[in-house]
């Protein structure tokens, strides 16, 4: 069962970063067709469309899979099967609600947003029209979510993975195919290219949906022949089941909104603060696109090492807890925060080194040294997001998830009261700020409770942390020396190319004067332990 476990587990994983690569490199050349002008317009109408998706399924598709996997290994599969039904019912219904009230409440939306009639040659009328292309999609997508959670509840996690694929990869080519065709063949304009880049979220989520069904015809004689094994139960009532599908459902809705509702807080606070601070409307604009659209998607990549961890982290959590195993429970958590520290501290610092030549790989040619700052202090905040996704998933293993939800609210309530005035003050930058407080709060909340419910010391994770950290600084030292000495011979700034090499060059010297400290101080090894020794030459033995 455990290798079943396992493999489920990575197969979803495996799915998720294509997914999440997919929806990286297709702003390249998104970037290239629509720049700052439609990036601002394409996130302000994506940004409501996250937070009211987010709302529609709340927690529930991920819940429904623990309450499947709950009655089937119960035997009672028909229970299981009577959430599902019940399931399709609500997620149709939660859909077209939320698709109704963002249709209704696109012109409020789009006003706050933009913080006044035209910005950079984006009217009020335009964001409208892209907030109501893209509300479309709820109708679809928490019906989908809820058809993969019931697959997932039957341990099948490969009808998860490719219908994540297949909408990713069916979205990117509608959108990128519109956006051209509109641009350039038709002669459409740049408010109807991103209305159709956004109205991509329903013809990927159709794909997604299509292949689900496929996966369905394919294994519902499977599915329907385990009915034959169940055991005699009573029937539950449905509210009974709903009680318990929601309290499954809210750590899961509370924790996934976090960084949309902080991305959400930007879109409907930046242009505002920016205005009032006297700033010039089209610069702003430049800055929030990237701050909100192109930047995020850089450093959302060792965000998702967390959150697979998070996923993981979860059930083997809860099971050392609940069986009162305390020395294998902290010896979980602080392998755990260990591994996050050592994978996402290097990355996020030398991301934030090379933020010119990054930058300059995927959005070259506008905004660049816009781009390059905000970058450079935008991508240490992955690490906040990082530690708080594992915290979050500690609180709940430990069966405090109310806990993980109030550390939550603290750092809205930070963003949300600091948002306005750092803006004001540092422009981007200020964003940045507000949401790294947020996260630090929420962080130093989490710690606590951990610390008071679990019993947990953080000494040597604080140990470990100073250790990498210093290996991170040699590093970021080691990246900054060779990126000064490529410059002689390369500039970022005449072509992608020579931003790849710049880049390429710097990473390999990074990374490997950075696994070279951390191999001999013998940080991997107590680390990784007997998973690293089998690729590593032994030691010899001192004296």
């Amino acid at each position: 069962m455990s290798n079943q476990l396992l493999r489920g587990t990575f197969i979803l994983t495996l799915g998720t970063y294509i997914s999440r690569i997919l929806g990286m490199v297709y702003l390249i050349p998104f970037f290239a067709m629509v720049g700052t002008t439609g990036g601002g317009l394409f996130q302000t109408g994506y940004a409501q469309y996250t937070i009211f998706l987010s709302i529609a399924t709340a927690g529930f598709p991920a819940a429904v899979s623990k309450f499947v996997s709950k009655y089937n290994a119960m035997g009672d599969y028909q229970t299981s099967r009577r959430m599902f039904k019940a399931g399709i019912v609500v997620m149709l219904g939660t859909g077209l609600i939320a698709f109704g009230l963002l249709y209704l409440l696109a012109p409020w939306l789009a006003a706050s947003a933009l913080a006044d009639k035209a910005v950079k040659g984006v009217t009020v009328d335009d964001a409208i029209f892209v907030i109501r292309m893209v509300s479309l999609a709820l109708i679809i997508v928490p019906l989908m979510s809820l058809i993969r959670g019931f697959f997932q509840g039957h341990q099948s996690m490969g009808p998860t993975a490719v219908s994540q694929v297949i909408e990713q990869l069916v979205r990117i080519v509608f959108l990128l195919a519109a956006t051209y065709l509109v641009l350039n063949v038709f002669n459409g304009g740049m408010v109807l290219a991103i209305g159709y880049a956004t109205f991509a979220a329903f013809v990927g989520a159709i794909g997604g949906l299509l292949v689900l069904f496929v996966y369905w015809v394919r294994r519902k004689h499977t599915l329907l022949a385990i009915t034959g094994e169940q055991i005699e139960t009573k029937k539950i009532p449905l509210g009974d089941m709903f009680k318990e599908v929601f309290r499954y459902a809210g750590p899961f809705v509370f924790v996934g909104l976090a960084i949309p509702i902080y991305g959400y807080i930007d879109t409907n606070t930046f242009m505002k603060a920016m205005i009032a601070a006297g700033k010039d409307k089209d610069l702003a604009w430049e800055i929030y696109s990237v701050l909100l659209l192109y930047v995020p998607k850089l450093v959302m990549i060792p965000v998702s090492l967390a959150t697979a961890f998070g996923l993981t982290l979860i059930p083997t959590i809860t099971e050392s807890f609940t069986s009162n195993n305390r020395a294998l429970l902290h010896k979980q958590i602080n392998q755990t925060f260990q591994i996050i520290m050592l994978l996402v501290l290097p990355a996020v610092v030398g991301l934030s080194v090379l933020a010119g030549p990054a930058y300059s790989i995927f959005y070259f040619g506008e905004a660049e040294e816009i781009g390059k700052e905000i970058l450079m202090w935008y991508a240490p905040v992955a690490l906040l997001f990082s530690l708080f996704t594992v915290n979050a998933a500690i609180l709940q293993g430990i069966n405090k998830q109310k806990l993980a939800v109030i550390s939550l609210v603290i750092g809205i309530i930070v963003k949300l009261v600091l948002n306005p005035s750092f803006i004001q003050m540092y422009g981007g930058i200020g964003s940045i700020l507000a949401t790294a407080a947020g996260y630090s709060l929420s962080l130093i909340y989490g710690f606590a409770m951990i610390k008071r419910h679990a019993g947990f010391s953080f000494k040597l994770l604080m140990k470990r942390t100073v250790l990498i950290t210093i290996l991170c600084l040699f590093m970021g030292l080691a990246v900054s020396v060779t990126q000064s000495i490529t410059s002689i011979f390369l500039d970022y700034h005449v072509s992608r190319m020579q931003a790849v090499l710049t880049a390429g060059i710097a990473i390999i010297i990074g990374a490997g004067s950075y696994l070279y400290l951390a191999y001999r101080s013998h940080l991997l090894e107590k680390l990784l332990g007997n998973r690293l020794t089998r690729f590593l030459p032994k030691r010899k033995s001192v004296g």
